[in-house]
């Protein structure tokens, strides 16, 4: 480890931090705290430069590469939370051909234009929990690598694969694309989700968290090949995305497991 303070490096962390288009262009972004920075190095993750407050070399990570000292209250301005805790680490993104990742899948979650960094990194835990192989997100989601995304995938970011593709990407790679539908529409079969045959090569598709998959999509021309419901006993028309997806993914993960 070396004692380095650099401005240059503290004006990166908080672009990567700020900004979606610096992630893309710099093909890296922040991890921030010591359990999750020990998590991406245990999970092989190259880590480029780590962060910590003046006088707190003890608080490093080893194998989070270089150590760089920031003076009094600047890791406080640096970081993306209000008490953050050292370190943090400029991490590199793991480079996946989604076609490749895709014909190789069995079980996949696909978030459609999902939008909440919350939402998505508690579906990141979930299927990741229940063995998804991938989870994809379309064009226009929320960015994987936003500091809230990191936070909230609680380390499943560095285990469960995540890819942008369309949905016609999903179809080409001959998965089996199962939607989710709160309410019956003309043209559109409904099947509740423990019914549906959830053990073969499978897509489960959520919608955005105010929209969900198009009203006009039924079960001729739309690209969705099975639509589920989830039956509920209260007065709650739908559920909130993330728990939806964690009762499908679940669902699909005890169906696989029976095979």
């Amino acid at each position: 480890m070396g004692l380095r303070f650099d401005h240059d490096r503290v004006r990166q962390v908080r672009a990567l931090l700020a900004r979606r288009p610096e992630r893309r262009e710099q093909h890296r972004f922040v991890v921030e705290g010591p359990v999750l920075v020990a998590e991406a190095v245990a999970a092989g993750w190259t880590c480029v430069a780590q962060f910590v407050p003046e006088g707190e070399l003890d608080a490093a990570i080893p194998g989070a590469g270089e150590v760089f000292e920031l003076a009094p209250g600047v890791f406080e301005r640096a970081a993306s939370t209000q008490h953050p805790q050292p370190p943090m680490a400029i991490v590199e993104y793991v480079d996946r051909a989604a076609q490749r990742l895709l014909a190789d899948a069995g079980f996949v979650v696909v978030l459609d234009r999902i939008s909440d960094p919350g939402n998505l990194g508690t579906i990141l835990r979930s299927a990741e929990a229940a063995g998804a192989d991938a989870v994809v997100v379309t064009p226009g989601s929320v960015d994987p690598y936003n500091p809230k995304v990191v936070r909230a995938s609680a380390g499943a970011l560095f285990h469960v694969p995540v890819v942008e593709a369309t949905l016609d990407e999903v179809r080409a790679a001959a998965l089996v694309l199962a939607g989710t539908s709160s309410h019956e529409f003309a043209g559109r079969t409904v099947v509740e989700h423990t019914s549906a045959d959830l053990s073969g090569r499978i897509a489960i598709v959520m919608g955005n968290e105010a929209a969900g998959l198009p009203d006009d999509w039924d079960d001729d021309t739309g690209p969705i090949d099975v639509w589920l419901t989830i039956r509920h006993r209260g007065r709650s028309e739908s559920l909130n995305v993330a728990m939806a997806t964690t009762v499908l993914a679940f669902e699909a993960a005890r169906q696989r497991s029976d095979e």
